[in-house]
């Protein structure tokens, strides 16, 4: 089952990027930010399937320490990442509806790119505090991870905690997750505020380029609170029952990124929609 999930997760993913990458007319930064997300999910995949399918296959399912720690920080890099890219993505739409005029001078492509560029390094910095200047240097009094892979869990294996780690991871976690979303849920106030006194073409369209993004925020986050109910009542959560939530955690969002902007993105929907008649066209030739 795992293969194939993985399998359709990348191909998917990657599908809809290179359509971005090809057409000049997706090369607008609505689209460029959709690419960034997507490969933010392929590479959020790889972090996990490849070692969870080795392990299907194993008799005895072991990692090194090192090796846990490594997908504990890419797991949590590009989890951050996906708030800010969301985040990214709502201000390119708040400038695009609530500021039109002044869109094509504040959206330039030097802006995208630094948003892009500061969606992955900020998440990166931070949880490179974490994992190596706290975690790495811990003393472990247990060797048995309760899991399917290495996430915040790992803080259980160890002697003691930190408070120091604990602030700063609090303090991490508000200013790569909490933060974003409160953004994001200010400028869709501003949007809905906007929106509401144009005429019904004007709400029809931002509608059709917002409310994928919303949907993709509402599927995350309620992912992400389901890491936290995993970690925080472990002890009263039975090895099935975590195993199913985990698995959620990991297949929902890489899965359902593609779906939401491949279907309700009309251009790139129109352009999908052309590759697979052509496709079809082809193979029944």
């Amino acid at each position: 089952m795992m293969l194939p999930v993985y399998i359709f997760i990348v191909c998917s993913n990657c599908t809809i990027i290179s359509l971005i990458v090809i057409h000049k007319n997706l090369h607008e930064p609505m689209y460029i930010f959709i690419a960034g997300l997507l490969i933010n999910s392929v590479l959020f995949s790889t972090n996990i399937y490849p070692k969870l399918l080795t392990d299907l296959l194993a008799t005895k399912q072991v990692i090194s320490y090192q090796a846990c720690l490594f997908q504990v920080f890419v797991f949590y890099s590009f989890s951050c990442s996906e708030f800010l890219l969301l985040a990214a993505m709502s201000y390119d739409r708040y400038v695009s509806i609530c500021k039109p005029l002044q869109y094509a001078i504040i959206m330039r492509r030097t802006i995208v790119f630094v948003l892009l560029g500061l969606a992955w390094i900020v998440p990166f910095c931070h949880i490179v505090i974490i994992v190596v200047g706290g975690n790495a240097n811990s003393e472990l009094c247990s060797f048995t991870l309760n899991g399917i892979f290495c996430n915040n869990s790992l803080n259980y294996l160890f002697c003691a905690g930190s408070k120091a780690l604990l602030t700063f991871g609090l303090v991490t976690l508000f200013n790569i997750a909490i933060l974003p979303m409160l953004f994001i849920i200010f400028t869709y106030i501003k949007i809905l505020l906007v929106v509401n006194k144009g005429c019904r073409e004007v709400r029809r369209k931002a509608a059709q380029t917002c409310l994928p993004h919303l949907l993709v925020l509402i599927n995350y986050s309620c992912l992400m609170i389901y890491d936290i109910i995993i970690i925080r009542l472990e002890s009263n959560f039975s090895k099935t029952a975590r195993f199913i939530m985990t698995l959620q955690m990991i297949m929902y969002n890489p899965l359902f990124n593609p779906f939401i902007y491949g279907l309700k993105m009309t251009e790139i929907y129109k352009h999908l929609k052309k590759l697979f008649c052509f496709s079809r066209y082809y193979s029944s030739s």
